[in-house]
């Protein structure tokens, strides 16, 4: 029931798969994390210098999971700085935030490039299905942390730890995959599967609705600008000012 009608026409060497080349990741400023911006700069200094960079990282994730409201905003090129200023952004536009305040804490990060199912995001949009997207494309965020890389799900502890947590993620309500990450395992690659076995409920292993996986990429820029984004520009164009105010978990397309 997924449309590819909205989506982007993809190059051919869009879909191959991963380099198996090391991606080593940046500190520099880019287009969209242009950590360098005073607002983003004002974030930054906000939060407490205890030394732990991980810690830190964990602040900033709760500082920005409460100032920064959750909505369906659907440019994954909006800059971190405009997110702040709005006080408003998709799940991507406030991993992006966190990616820059890591950037501007002197920590490299890099994305991974995930091909997910449309369907995961049914539960969202109940009453328009045959308008979601056939694919959506997501930049999962990692941090290199004492010279070993940590993607966000694992932020808040190992995904074992996480999955032992009670409830898993179901992308219902107002919850993101951005928020979830602090207290559950949202797992892309079925590292869970054993230990999500026998609970109802819980959603922990999401590698059933991961397409493809992309490989690395030194930043979300270089990701959209290889891959393109999920919606093709006249759809972005139609339903961002709609979406981009349409708070995560209200009642979008139900009777």
């Amino acid at each position: 029931m997924t449309s590819r009608l909205l989506m982007p026409c993809r190059r051919s060497d869009a879909v191959r798969v991963r380099t198996p080349e090391p991606v080593p990741g940046s500190t520099r400023p880019t287009a969209i994390l242009d950590w360098e911006h005073p607002v983003v700069r004002e974030l930054v200094e906000r939060i407490p210098a205890n030394g732990d960079v991980r810690e830190s990282l964990r602040q900033a994730h709760g500082t920005i999971a409460r100032e920064v409201r959750p909505v369906y905003s659907v440019d994954d090129l909006r800059r971190a700085s405009r997110t702040l200023e709005l006080g408003r952004g998709s799940c991507s536009q406030r991993m992006a935030v966190l990616e820059a305040v890591a950037r501007a804490l002197d920590v490299p990060t890099r994305v991974r490039g995930l091909l997910v199912d449309g369907s995961f995001w049914y539960p969202r949009f109940p009453r328009l299905k045959p308008l979601v997207p056939e694919q959506v494309l997501l930049a999962w965020p990692e941090f290199l942390l004492e010279e070993e890389w940590v993607p966000i799900a694992e932020l808040f502890g190992t995904l074992t730890e996480l999955s032992a947590a009670s409830g898993g993620f179901t992308n219902k309500g107002g919850e993101t995959l951005f928020d979830a990450v602090a207290r559950t395992a949202v797992d892309s690659d079925g590292g869970t599967a054993a230990s999500c076995a026998g609970a109802p409920g819980t959603v922990c292993d999401l590698s059933a609705q991961v397409r493809l996986d992309l490989g690395h990429f030194t930043s979300r820029d270089e990701l959209f600008a290889r891959h393109g984004q999920t919606l093709c520009l006249a759809a972005r164009t139609l339903a961002e000012p709609v979406l981009g105010r349409w708070s995560a978990g209200a009642r979008v397309g139900r009777g």
